[in-house]
C-alpha cells in the first residue's frame, strides 16, 4: 500500500496487520480521479481513519488540512507514523475518539469527509456506513458545497438517503463508493 500521487506519491504506508481494511491503491486512484480539483485546498475529515490512507492521499494531492478520527489508539499510531513518513504531519491532526462522539461534539466544517467504516459481518447486520448516514450531526460537519465519500461493501442494500443527494456512485470489485452531498 502506498500514496498514489501528489507530493508524497510513491511513499509506502504502514498498515496494521489486524482490524483494518485499507482502501486499495486502485480504488483510491479512481476515487481521487473522480474528485479532481475539489481536493486542492480542501479541509478534510477522515472518519474511521485506520492507517490514514484516504486523508494522507488528499493531503498529498494539495488538501489544506486533515483531521483523522480513529478510536483505536494503537491504530492511530500508524496514522502518525504515516504522516511523518509523508512529511504531512504539520497540516494534520489525529483525534482518538469514537466517530459518533466526535461528530456530535465538533463545530468545524469540512469540504471533504471520507468515511470508510468496518464492513458488516453479515447481510443481516446493518453496516456502520449506513448507520453513519443517520447521524444528525454529520450533515452539519460538511461545508455547503462539501461532499461525503462513503465506502461500503458491495453488494449491499441501498442506504437510507433521506438527508443526502447522490452525486456519484461507483463499484470497484467488493467495494462500493457513494459520493454524497447534503440536501
Amino acid at each position: 500500500m502506498r500514496v498514489v500521487a501528489g507530493s508524497a506519491g510513491g511513499i509506502p504506508l504502514q498498515v496494521p496487520k489486524h482490524a483494518v481494511r485499507p482502501t486499495s491503491d486502485r480504488v483510491r486512484e479512481s476515487l481521487f480521479s473522480v474528485l479532481g480539483e475539489s481536493v486542492s485546498e480542501a479541509k478534510v475529515l477522515d472518519l474511521y481513519a485506520g492507517a490514514g490512507a484516504l486523508g494522507i492521499e488528499a493531503l498529498s494531492r494539495g488538501a489544506e488540512s486533515a483531521v483523522f478520527v480513529e478510536k483505536h489508539r494503537p491504530t492511530s499510531e500508524f496514522i502518525r507514523r504515516n504522516l511523518e513518513k509523508a512529511r504531512l504531519e504539520k497540516i494534520a491532526r489525529i483525534v482518538v475518539q469514537e466517530v459518533d462522539r466526535f461528530l456530535n461534539g465538533a463545530t468545524t466544517t469540512f469540504d471533504l469527509v471520507f468515511a470508510d467504516p468496518p464492513y458488516a459481518k453479515s447481510h443481516e447486520e446493518e453496516s456502520l456506513a449506513f448507520k453513519l448516514l443517520k447521524n444528525e450531526s454529520l450533515p452539519n460537519r460538511l461545508a455547503d458545497s462539501g461532499v461525503l465519500i462513503l465506502e461500503a461493501a458491495h453488494p449491499s442494500p441501498e442506504p437510507d438517503l433521506e438527508r443526502w443527494d447522490v452525486r456519484d456512485h461507483r463499484q470497484y470489485g467488493a467495494t462500493a463508493i457513494w459520493i454524497l452531498q447534503k440536501k
